[in-house]
């Protein structure tokens, strides 16, 4: 069963001050501002993992959909990149993925969803490899990404 979650573009790391979650802000920011930043993306999206993912997985692909919520230009990657670390550490430190290496998670990729002012986020989309029909759902999606 294909696996679709949701998470923000921007998480708080205080009562005061937000993190947006990409690459930019990563790379420039204190080592004790990004492990607020992970704990609390965790803390965000640990009831959608445990409510959605009803067992363990053992191989899967993810799909990082990115939604703006406005017009300017960006990189997908630059926004990716940091939910797909938070993310997948996240799974594994709940216990639904063993490890995030390159066994139990051999693809992942990113996409545009389109611009969405009134809810931007990053969809992410899991795939169990074990199941055939999540398997063609995931070809269908790829050949989505590519028109």
């Amino acid at each position: 069963m294909v696996i679709r979650l949701e998470s923000p573009l921007a998480i708080k790391i205080n009562s005061k001050r937000q993190f947006i979650l990409n690459l930019n802000n990563y790379r420039n920011a204190y080592f004790r501002t990004l492990n607020s930043a992970k704990v609390n993306y965790k803390a965000y999206m640990k009831d959608q993992i445990l409510n959605e993912i009803y067992k363990p997985l053992e191989k899967i692909a993810i799909q990082y959909k990115v939604f703006k919520g406005d017009r300017r230009r960006f990189d997908i990657g630059n926004v990716t990149s940091i939910h797909q670390k938070f993310f997948e550490d996240a799974i594994v430190e709940l216990g639904k993925l063993p490890d995030d290496r390159h066994e139990n998670l051999p693809l992942t990729f990113d996409s545009f969803g389109g611009i969405s002012t009134d809810r931007p986020r990053v969809e992410i989309t899991i795939y169990d490899l074990t199941e055939r029909s999540d398997i063609k759902m995931l070809l269908e999606d790829i050949r989505e990404n590519l028109k």
